[in-house]
């Protein structure tokens, strides 16, 4: 049975206390009435290092925890997004240069999209398929660590049936320790809200 290192619900005065901030966004806030993380994007916030684009991005908004080994992180989200690539999800991170991100990406001529983004060596690459549950972006992510191996998994909620769309492996390099959580991003302007409900993070 998976042991639980983390179950944050977002019902209480305060985040658990493992969970800290990389770049915080300027509006968030605990609805413990109605169980919920909200948080709006600033702008322009992005991760991506270098690939086709030729730019580097790295100030997104990252709430995570230190994780050593074997890891399962799940997360619930609902995002409202406002432009183009609007995104919020799942990221674990060893450094700039090495990190991997899952998300609902937002395209107002649609449809919107489920991507990955898989990044070694200070290079990032991206696979994405059409966003299947419909207009609404609500959606449940699990990232699965399995020794350097990551397995992303994506659900229209938290009790699956739970869909593969990226198997992939980070090479870090001496970083002692994994940071798993919850990201999001506004690359263009401000107006998205997102909301998380739940953040669960299990050691197998």
């Amino acid at each position: 049975m998976p042991h639980p290192l983390l179950n944050e619900t977002f019902d209480g005065a305060a985040l658990h206390p493992l969970l800290k901030w990389m770049n915080p966004p300027s509006t968030w806030r605990i609805d413990g009435a109605r169980s919920r993380l909200l948080l709006e994007p600033d702008a322009p916030t992005d991760f991506w290092q270098e690939t086709h684009y030729g730019f580097r991005a790295d100030n997104g908004h990252f709430l995570y925890a230190e994780v050593h080994g074997d890891t399962v992180a799940t997360a619930a989200i609902l995002c409202h997004p406002a432009h183009q690539y609007d995104q919020a999800g799942l990221m674990v991170r060893f450094s700039a240069e090495c990190w991997l991100k899952a998300s609902a990406e937002f395209e107002p001529e649609g449809p919107s999209h489920l991507g990955a983004v898989v990044t070694n060596s200070g290079f990032s690459d991206w696979s994405l398929q059409d966003f299947p549950y419909g207009d609404t972006l609500s959606y449940c992510l699990r990232l699965r660590r399995e020794g350097r191996d990551f397995l992303v998994e994506h659900a229209a909620g938290e009790h699956g049936p739970w869909n593969l769309m990226r198997i992939a492996r980070l090479l870090p390099g001496s970083e002692p320790c994994a940071r798993i959580g919850l990201y999001a991003c506004s690359p263009k302007e401000s107006g998205c809200r997102v909301e998380a409900r739940f953040l669960r993070i299990e050691l197998p």
